[in-house]
């Protein structure tokens, strides 16, 4: 479906580089807001940046594949030499694969994670890569993301789903 993830964990934090390498995943994909880095809070950078090095030694690559402009983004990760893709225009797929193509990897090597069903879930989905839905880290949202979550309240209302999505610790099928 294109707002259904197939995995739901509580944080990207929580994905285990050895069993990502036992899926064959070589890159993850990642939102940046909400997802690696509180939003509004940039204490979780040493965080983002031990996850991208335990993805880096085995060997996976991590790629922020955001919505905001190169400005905001590289003033974030480029301290961490985290490789990104601004104004991606998600829900759109092009940029995860165009990043993808360009990385020389097929669709079930990747592995979208993010924060919101509309933008991450969908643009994951119709890139055809195996996508994560995670908690956002913190509870307030910009405005415009705003607007994504109450859309998201009725997409789980047409999924069936009467209480959001269980967010398991790690990785599973189911």
């Amino acid at each position: 479906m294109l707002f259904r993830p197939k995995y739901t964990i509580d944080t990207i934090y929580n994905l285990d580089p050895q069993k990502l390498n036992k899926m064959g995943i070589k890159a993850v994909f990642s939102d940046l807001d909400n997802t690696l880095l509180a939003w509004n809070k940039f204490e979780t950078a040493k965080e983002m940046d031990n996850f991208n090095q335990k993805l880096a030694k085995a060997g996976i690559t991590l790629v922020v594949i955001s919505n905001n402009n190169a400005q905001r983004v590289g003033k974030v990760l480029d301290p961490y030499h985290i490789e990104f893709v601004a104004k991606s225009r998600k829900p759109l797929p092009f940029a995860i694969t165009k990043k993808r193509e360009a990385m020389g990897l097929k669709k079930e090597q990747v592995m979208m994670v993010g924060d919101q069903l509309i933008t991450d879930m969908q643009a994951g989905n119709l890139a055809g890569v195996k996508t994560v839905l995670v908690k956002p880290l913190v509870e307030t949202d910009k405005w415009n993301t705003r607007i994504n979550r109450f859309l998201e309240k009725i997409i789980f209302f047409f999924l069936g789903l009467s209480h959001r999505v269980t967010f398991k610790k790690e990785l599973s099928n189911g």
